[in-house]
């Protein structure tokens, strides 16, 4: 059963000039291993966090590295989750976040649904 999706979109340039202006900006919101990233998979794992926190019904309160996104053994993006989104994802019976990403012509996106499996 579907939880919550979310969906985000993001500027790549728009990003590039928050990280010009503050120092520091991407180690807020990303892991050190997202941050060493090229610029637009930065951007793509940003909007992720936000396509997450929609999807995970949040009001507040999830610690942006507690969610991490990697890759698996194809390839494909997956989260790797702990402490409060990890709680939040409990609290909603989450057992499953599907994950895609893209960036293309100065935009990057990132959908995600989370869902619970039935009883």
């Amino acid at each position: 059963m579907i939880i919550g999706i979310g969906v985000d979109v993001c500027q790549i340039d728009r990003y590039a000039a928050a990280e010009d202006r503050r120092p520091g900006f991407s180690a807020r919101w990303l892991t050190e291993a997202e941050v060493a990233l090229p610029l637009s998979s930065r951007v793509a794992r940003f909007a992720a966090k936000e396509a997450l926190a929609k999807a995970l019904l949040s009001e507040g309160g999830l610690r942006w590295h507690d969610a991490e996104v990697v890759r698996d053994e194809h390839g494909r993006p997956r989260f790797e989750i702990t402490g409060t989104v990890a709680a939040r994802a409990a609290e909603l019976g989450v057992d499953k976040i599907h994950l895609t990403l893209s960036h293309d012509a100065g935009i990057a996106a990132a959908y995600v649904i989370c869902e619970r499996s039935e009883p």
